[in-house]
């Protein structure tokens, strides 16, 4: 009865922000360069404020003209400035904290600053906006009657120069709010250990017996710790073991190849997904409606948004484009300004507007993430789109993939590379590549052209790896858990090469 008065207050207070939401949802642009001022304004006596003259900046235009494009690379000298002790660089108030990541596209260690802004105005109000949102399509929701079992990555917290690092899950459970944390599970404790495989373990001992109503979580680890909840149980499905189950917050990853398995973990047609998208540099868009596969960008994060045409994509060269500018279905590079002072930021992913009112976004790959060796410019989303095509018509499930180019040798074709791991192995390999090909084809007009007569591009070669060698390579990187993920194509083939060899063994 306790429980239940909990979740009322508290659903009626997350279902209040909703009307909050509707301001930028009606006014998106102002509401944008409102945003963008109030940044210059803020951070015009810092470092970098005063160099490139924030305090003269009147319009987008000026800012776009005088502030360069960058990326992490040429703007790390910045951060690490202020790790090492240098306050008012880049942003005004102390930054105390750094998300640390790897990313995709590079194996050196990341330091993203984190403000104390951007985790209140960004990742606490965004876990408020979720189930705000969640709440308002479905008001019979009694979330708060159980608890969220949320799966974080590597969570320590190393102290550096007095300032602090880890995995940003780490970073928000250690500022997350308590009414949130009481209606968390794991405990923090566990949560927050760094040991991956004993993490799993550790999660599943405490949770199976609890009331867990929703999941928050990266698909393909949450895919592994619910497998791994089944096997300690025994029980058929998830709902056997937490029958009032009602919805998994995900992202990370595409979730289109991993539908299929989670319907058949969890069977109930009811049970609702909810799809995110955040990064260490922020957070970006929520799924707003029920069973939907867009997803509404959040403009009153402290976040100024532009975009780069993807077919216009010259690095830091390029020239970006603010929000009402863009158009339906292009594919664009999201260029960042946010609280935690990051200025025209390339984070690196690729996105398409689906609606422009409100703005609703899918995401598309990354800028580094193609193929583009022989003109085809093969992109994640459709790498995505022609297995799932394949799988459907196999009768077959994947658990990860990796695509590399075979590069063209005298008079030889060039011919994409494929390492697939699947759940349940096709009954006729080459049958299952010919889907694949064929669909790839039909979604990329470039990858069709290069395949015509095998001329510039052969038939793909597909190869079926051994249980777990994806899983086998993360570890060897020290990579297992949270938003680390295998880079799924590649203009090279250091990445398929080592996979090869790890698959050999």
């Amino acid at each position: 009865m306790k429980l239940l008065f909990v979740n009322s207050i508290i659903s009626w207070f997350l279902k209040k922000r909703k009307h909050q939401l509707d301001l930028f949802l009606k006014y998106p642009i102002e509401v944008q360069n409102e945003l963008l001022f109030k940044l210059l304004d803020t951070a015009k006596d810092t470092e970098l404020g005063v160099s490139y003259k924030f305090s003269d900046m009147k319009t987008y235009e000026d800012f776009s003209k005088n502030v360069p494009l960058v990326t992490y690379e040429t703007t790390a000298a910045y951060f690490e400035k202020t790790r090492k002790g240098t306050q008012n660089v880049f942003w005004p108030t102390p930054i105390k904290w750094f998300a640390k990541s790897s990313g995709t596209t590079n194996a050196k260690s990341k330091f993203i600053p984190v403000s104390n802004e951007t985790i209140e105005d960004c990742h606490i109000n965004v876990g408020k906006d979720m189930l705000s949102l969640f709440f308002h399509n479905n008001p019979s929701a009694d979330l708060f009657s159980g608890k969220s079992l949320r799966l974080g990555g590597s969570s320590t917290i190393y102290e550096d120069n007095d300032t602090y690092f880890g995995d940003l899950s780490a970073i928000i459970i250690e500022n997350m709010p308590f009414w949130a944390d009481l209606s968390s599970a794991p405990k923090q404790k566990t949560a927050l250990m760094c040991e991956w495989e004993a993490k799993m373990d550790a999660i599943v001992a405490e949770t199976v017996h609890q009331d867990i109503t929703s999941l928050a979580g990266v698909p393909s680890w949450m895919l592994v710790l619910l497998q791994k909840v089944l096997e300690v149980t025994g029980k058929e499905n998830i709902l056997e073991v937490w029958p009032n189950l009602q919805v998994y917050f995900h992202g990370g990853v595409n979730f289109t190849p991993y539908r299929e398995q989670y319907k058949k973990l969890i069977p109930s047609d009811r049970f609702k997904y909810y799809e995110t998208y955040n990064a260490s540099e922020g957070f970006f868009a929520i799924q707003d409606q029920n069973n939907s596969d867009e997803m509404l960008l959040m403009l009153d994060y402290g976040i100024y948004y532009e975009f780069i045409p993807m077919d216009q994509y010259r690095g830091e060269d390029s020239t970006a484009i603010p929000l009402k500018d863009v158009e339906l279905y292009k594919n664009y590079a999201i260029v960042i300004t946010t609280n935690s002072g990051l200025w025209r930021y390339m984070i690196g992913d690729t996105v398409k507007f689906t609606n422009l009112s409100p703005y609703r976004i899918q995401i598309t790959g990354r800028t580094q993430h193609f193929i583009n060796v022989f003109g085809e410019e093969l992109i994640v989303e459709n790498t995505e789109k022609a297995l799932q095509y394949a799988c459907q018509k196999c009768g077959v499930e994947i658990l990860d993939y990796t695509v590399a180019p075979v590069f063209m040798k005298e008079r030889k074709s060039g011919a994409h590379e494929w390492l697939i791991e699947f759940k349940n192995n096709p009954k006729c390999h080459a049958t299952f590549a010919e889907y694949l090909d064929t669909a790839l084809q039909d979604l990329n007009s470039d990858y069709e052209a290069k395949r015509y007569k095998s001329m510039t591009l052969a038939f793909p070669k597909v190869h079926i790896s051994r249980k777990n060698v994806f899983y086998d390579w993360l570890k060897s990187k020290e990579k297992l858990g949270g938003q680390h993920k295998i880079p799924r194509l590649s203009n090279n083939r250091k990445l398929l090469e080592e996979l090869m060899d790890l698959n050999a063994h």
